[in-house]
């Protein structure tokens, strides 16, 4: 049985499948991509650099996704990386340490995002921690969209940081700002939220405000200021979206 699993999960990441199966590998043996349906060479370069490839149909619901790769494992720890990150040096001996020990506990990780060419360091983007390696058996996620982990087990932060490179286009960014609003308003109504034309520019507003003066995001230059006003259309869009929901409903 493999200590350490490491569970990516991928649709037509042929530019970066290779590179991060080969950084995962680092790690440990076993690197498990959770394919889509991908219709570019994922599937083949990921299993041409050696790692295990498993199909679940893509359903809208990203938690569900996560969830199915636990299924596919037996190691003791697994640690969930997307396609477009990597781990640097320090955080690869450290998840060493971690696996190898007896402590359970689940760790997070600084990520620290490049996009359309550039590292930031404030708002929208700034680094975060994120919560990827956990025991098995003690991790379950949530929410289709923007999903979180359950683990009733302390937290730890690990040294090292994962670098993200996001954004290359704003096609690409486009494409995820119209998914990630319709999974997130459909997940909201199932949930039972409802909103208002009021709620909706209020709860923009405040996002815009809170991503370009409360967490510094105009430092970032031009670019740092699109993004909080991209921030402010992704979460009206959110909350009209869910408001259109309401009047089909209610037709």
């Amino acid at each position: 049985m493999s200590n350490l699993a490491v569970l990516i999960l991928t649709k037509n990441e042929e530019k970066n499948i290779t590179a991060v199966v080969n950084n995962a590998k680092q790690c440990t043996d076993e690197v498990l991509i959770i394919d889509s349906g991908s219709t570019d060479a994922t599937v083949k370069l990921a299993a041409d650099a050696g790692a295990k490839v498993a199909y679940r149909a893509w359903d809208n619901d990203f938690s569900a996704q996560r969830n199915f790769a636990l299924t596919q494992t037996v190691a003791e720890w697994v640690l969930y990386l997307d396609a477009d990150e990597r781990l640097n040096e320090e955080l690869v001996a450290a998840i060493k340490r971690v696996t190898n020990s007896n402590l359970k506990r689940q760790y997070a990780i600084v990520r620290k995002s490049v996009a359309f060419g550039q590292k930031f360091s404030h708002g929208v983007l700034k680094p975060d921690k994120v919560a990827r390696l956990f025991p098995h058996t003690n991790i379950q996620w949530v929410n289709k969209v923007h999903e979180r982990p359950q683990c009733n087990l302390p937290i730890v932060s690990l040294p090292g940081h994962i670098e993200h490179y996001t954004y290359d286009n704003w096609a690409q960014w486009a494409d995820k700002f119209n998914q990630y609003t319709t999974i997130w308003a459909e997940n909201a109504y199932a949930k039972g939220k409802r909103t208002s034309f009021a709620t909706a520019y209020g709860h923009a507003l405040f996002g815009f405000i809170q991503m370009a003066v409360f967490k510094f995001g105009i430092l970032d230059g031009w670019l740092g200021l699109a993004l909080c006003c991209n921030h402010f259309s992704y979460t009206l869009l959110k909350y009209l979206k869910l408001q259109e929901l309401q009047k089909k409903q209610a037709k």
